[in-house]
């Protein structure tokens, strides 16, 4: 089999695709996989990670305010179709897949066009720009939330998988990761933060707050906290300046490329709420405090956290609470005095978690290539 996929901007959009290419290679060993992206998209160092070749195809979206630069995104707009149909011929794929971004649009498009099977996954409950774009002309659309098909003209191409996550999730236990992490033996919690692979400038702030007011005197807590690349250089030089390098139960990244360990790893886990985090935790089975960002289509993250915080599944604050209460309660569950609240929301939220999502897409993407 002959896969191409394609998405990006966002690990939200990369990590579900590569997700379903591990489990496709994991059942089809022999299977040629290949990736579409831009030039300057995180796919770059997640796909070369994962060890599957890239593709470049350029294309952004349309700035609202007057800009110039719009006039660069409609050439873009003209000439990417053009050069996804010829990265296809060259490449002959049984199957193209997308999973959300700008770059999905003209490669997924030209698939269609020349009658190769295509199909889409949607992680948010409402369709980004490229899915709604494709809908009409895509053979299949795999969806995380049931309610998402209500916003697609076409219900007899969508079928409800839930998200498909990296097979390790789930998969490595707590005391595994720890010892593959190197913990200290005295850090009897592990305190797991970051908000998303650019980063959330609120929650870097609160972070780095409650490292200096917390975590520099406690150390039973070991935090590990991921900036994003837009804040990274800005929060190491404050990060330093407290003296925080010194910590020995700090331990301040960029990124995590390791989700899966860190996940395993953590006893609590503060972030955004974007479906895929959501899938994540859940499978994961972790207490998670979600800070849903602000500036979402149709405010998802929010609706995403307040179901699982509803149930008890999970604590939800949003941005202008993260002041002396919200660090009060976050070291409550970081001590014996929160070990029956955490077990809770770790008890309700797999609930939340569709375990067989990889296996629902392989099984149909193996469908779609063998009708062709």
């Amino acid at each position: 089999m002959r896969v191409l996929m394609t998405g990006g901007g966002t690990g939200g959009h990369v990590n579900p695709a590569l997700a379903i290419a591990g489990t496709i290679k994991a059942n089809i060993p022999d299977a040629v996989i290949e990736y579409v992206g831009t030039s300057k998209g995180i796919e770059n160092r997640l796909v070369a990670r994962a060890g599957y070749k890239m593709h470049h195809v350029e294309i952004r979206g349309i700035k609202r305010s007057l800009s110039l630069s719009n006039l660069k995104t409609l050439h873009y707009v003209l000439t990417a179709p053009g050069k996804a149909k010829k990265l296809i011929k060259e490449f002959r794929p049984d199957i193209v897949i997308g999973t959300g971004g700008y770059v999905c649009w003209p490669v997924v498009k030209a698939a269609a066009k020349m009658g190769i099977p295509t199909a889409l996954h949607e992680s948010n409950a409402v369709p980004g720009v490229a899915v709604k774009a494709l809908a009409s002309q895509v053979d299949r659309i795999y969806i995380n939330f049931e309610k998402t098909a209500e916003f697609l003209p076409d219900k007899s191409k969508v079928i409800h998988v839930g998200n498909p996550l990296m097979s390790e999730f789930a998969a490595i236990g707590k005391d595994e990761a720890r010892i593959r992490l190197g913990v200290p033996e005295e850090c009897r919690y592990i305190l797991l933060s970051y908000g998303g692979s650019l980063g959330a400038e609120m929650i870097n702030e609160a972070m780095l707050s409650f490292m200096k007011n917390v975590v520099s005197s406690h150390p039973e807590i070991y935090h590990i906290h991921a900036t994003g690349s837009s804040s990274y250089d800005k929060i190491r030089k404050e990060f330093e300046e407290a003296g925080l390098d010194k910590c020995v139960n700090i331990d301040l990244r960029e990124y995590i490329y390791d989700m899966p360990l860190m996940m395993a790893s953590a006893d609590v886990v503060v972030c955004r709420a974007g479906a895929m985090t959501v899938s994540e935790i859940s499978r994961s089975g972790k207490c998670a405090v979600f800070i849903p960002s602000p500036n979402v289509t149709n405010n998802h993250q929010y609706k995403n956290a307040k179901v699982l915080a509803d149930d008890g599944a999970a604590l939800l604050f949003e941005e202008p609470s993260l002041d002396a209460d919200f660090e009060r309660r976050l070291l409550g569950l970081l001590s014996t005095d929160g070990d029956d609240e955490r077990a809770s929301m770790e008890e309700r939220v797999v609930r939340f978690a569709v375990p067989d999502a990889n296996k629902r897409i392989f099984d149909d993407v193996v469908k779609l290539t063998s009708a062709k």
